[in-house]
């Protein structure tokens, strides 16, 4: 996958996605609950603060004699937000009635201001609109005029405070640090186990997982240690087998060739030696590909260029008639890759073997590594191989009748071979028909 792209698809990336996208919507409506809250608190400390306001102006009317009201009248107008009047009769108020939870806390307000009880109001009525954000509060004086007072509240902004703003963003970043830390937490054992799965492809040989952490992530561990077990024990099973077998048969291999030379039909005599040097032929690679399922080689540095150079000069010096120019390479001077140098060798002298032997030329292009892989080209002049069969050719001791047949020294594992070598260091190999005629092999390894 490409990098620039697994990060939108990973599964840390999903997670904290989603776990970012839950914890945006909890505080936006922690935020909204908030701000709604603030504003009626404000309002209702607006509303009590007016009807205080409204309880003191009365006060100093009640106590003030009549000729001096319309002074005291003028002077609590000065602020501008409140205007009041004296009505002799009962006023018609332009509000709607207060709610019956505002009306008792104005009520009680009114209690707290220090008046004798007969010179507290006689009636009172409270309205008020929220969205004209007025208040207006008629109290009749024991005598019987109504002291009428509307307030013009201030508007409630619940993110007046800056302060607020700035300390819910604090506390949004630290959650979402927060956030992202427990999912890369969370999610590293699956990274672990993902490297853990590609070792064990490259290597049956890997170590186990450790089997530590929480019960969950214990489990899995014992359950894929469980299972490169037994993918360990199936790999030396089947190499013991075959080793055995390989190695059983080279005894009567050579009583036969024995017992041949003593027979008088020269003809069959021929016959017989040259199914007996097939027969062995095959028990040799048959005990090669039983040893490449289990590589003990180290693992280290290689030039990769010079490797393909070392393994075309030896396919021309074993090839005396073979024209020089017949081989040749594209590429770097140097490229390091982390390989196990004698078992690559061997694969890229089988493909280099099969490129001559078949399609008379092999031509090598190395390309510089690309999003972590290196590229190797091999191509021949030689028939190619039909679409179906290109990857039919890999199984072994399958052998293509046409072009790739018992006559010209193969015994049907050299491609098998090459593969296990190669996706032992996590790579591959793949044939295809070049459209100029020829095939080409694609040899991929890790950078």
């Amino acid at each position: 996958m490409i990098p620039s792209l697994r990060w939108r698809t990973s599964l840390a990336t999903r997670t904290a996605l989603v776990l970012l996208s839950g914890l945006l919507i909890i505080q936006l409506g922690g935020l909204a609950l908030h701000a709604l809250d603030r504003a009626e608190m404000l309002r209702a400390a607006q509303e009590r603060d007016g009807s205080r306001r409204a309880m003191a102006i009365y006060r100093s009317l009640v106590l003030a004699r009549p000729e001096q009201r319309a002074d005291l009248i003028d002077q609590s107008q000065l602020a501008g937000d409140i205007a009041v009047a004296l009505s002799p009769d009962v006023p018609v108020l332009e509000l709607p009635p207060a709610p019956a939870a505002l009306q008792r806390l104005l009520r009680a307000d009114m209690q707290m201001v220090p008046l004798p009880r007969s010179l507290r109001p006689i009636a009172a009525m409270v309205h008020s609109d929220a969205r004209q954000e007025r208040v207006a509060l008629a109290l009749q004086m024991p005598e019987g005029p109504w002291m009428v007072a509307e307030m013009v509240l201030a508007p409630a902004w619940a993110w007046h405070s800056g302060a607020f703003l700035y300390t819910f963003a604090a506390m949004s970043a630290v959650a979402g640090l927060l956030t992202l830390w427990a999912v890369r937490r969370l999610i590293r054992p699956v990274a672990t186990l993902a490297a853990a799965a590609e070792a064990l492809g490259r290597d049956v040989n890997a170590p186990p997982l450790p089997e530590s952490g929480s019960a969950e992530l214990t489990t899995a561990a014992v359950a894929f240690n469980t299972m490169a077990a037994r993918i360990r024990r199936f790999v030396d099973d089947r190499t013991q087998l075959l080793t055995a077998i390989g190695h059983d048969l080279r005894t009567p291999i050579t009583r036969l060739r024995l017992r041949a030379e003593f027979m008088e039909d020269a003809e069959q005599r021929r016959r017989m030696v040259a199914d007996l040097d097939e027969l062995e032929a095959m028990v040799s690679a048959t005990l090669a590909f039983g040893r490449d399922a289990t590589p003990a080689e180290p693992a280290g540095p290689v030039d990769l260029a010079a490797l393909v150079a070392t393994v075309q000069n030896e396919a021309v010096d074993a090839r005396p008639q073979l024209d020089p120019a017949a081989v040749s390479y594209c590429g770097p001077d140097h490229l390091s890759v982390v390989v196990r140098p004698v078992a690559l060798k061997r694969a890229l002298t089988n493909l280099v073997a099969n490129a001559l032997n078949y399609g008379g030329r092999a031509h090598a292009e190395l390309r510089p590594p690309a999003q972590g892989v290196v590229t190797l080209h091999i191509d021949d002049d030689g028939p190619g191989i039909a679409a179906d069969e290109l990857e039919l050719v890999f199984q072994p001791f399958v052998r293509l009748e046409a072009s790739r047949n018992r006559e010209t020294g193969g015994v049907g594992l050299g491609l098998s071979i090459t593969r296990n070598i190669l996706r032992a260091h996590g790579g591959d190999v793949v044939l295809s028909n070049r459209p100029g005629g020829g095939l080409r092999a694609t040899v991929t390894l890790p950078a």
